[in-house]
């Protein structure tokens, strides 16, 4: 039996006394205190979740675009720099691969003018990097699992945005819904969006994989 892997918060869930099940070949938790109770919070209020078990691929290069565009089913032409996207991935017979978010940011480090961030779930990372990898030849592309680089966590709820803007100093007002932008969280720059699939409002958080643990006691 193939062990389950385990996120670098794990040891973190157990002392707040997380109760951990099997997701996605993950070991996650599901509950704290109760599932009702935190139910209500996120609702009411905002929580704090350890999404770190979703992929994160990085794909750079001239035609980064075109090569999304002909594997996605949502047209990402109008993305402006720094805005997301919801889209499903499809087999040739228009069958879902995953469904995933696409964000478009600046890409620093090339003569590209964006660079994509593509999230996917945790269960079919493997599946979908090998179908993506499968139909970059031909494109002007790099295609980079990075997911062990990053660590993703997600802050939702009506409350949210009041609650991180205690330790963030830029204005989370100004990010609007399916955007994104470069932050900084205590110590730590990574990439905050208003993105997430709670139905409240909320932000997800990718920084540096070494320090998942500071934001995450921030």
């Amino acid at each position: 039996m193939t062990a389950l892997k385990r996120t670098p918060l794990y040891e973190t869930h157990l002392a707040l006394g997380a109760r951990m099940v099997e997701f996605g070949g993950w070991e996650m938790p599901v509950q704290y205190s109760g599932i009702l109770d935190e139910h209500h919070a996120v609702r009411n209020a905002a929580g704090l979740f350890d999404i770190d078990h979703m992929g994160n691929f990085q794909v750079t290069g001239a035609d980064g675009l075109k090569f999304l565009q002909h594997l996605l089913s949502s047209d990402l032409s109008t993305l402006e720099l720094n805005e997301a996207k919801y889209a499903i991935m499809c087999y040739a017979d228009g069958t879902c691969v995953d469904d995933v978010f696409v964000y478009k940011l600046k890409d620093a480090k090339s003569n590209a003018k964006a660079r994509y961030m593509v999230v996917v779930n945790a269960s079919n990372r493997e599946k979908d990097f090998a179908w993506m990898d499968s139909h970059h030849a031909g494109y002007k592309v790099e295609l980079r699992d990075v997911s062990d680089e990053h660590y993703m966590l997600a802050f939702q709820g009506p409350k949210a945005e009041e609650v991180l803007q205690q330790v963030e100093s830029f204005d989370l007002a100004k990010i609007k819904y399916h955007h994104a932008r470069e932050f900084k969280i205590g110590k730590e720059r990574g990439i905050i969006a208003r993105t997430g699939y709670t139905g409240e409002d909320g932000f997800e958080l990718f920084v540096p994989a070494s320090h998942g643990k500071h934001v995450w006691d921030a």
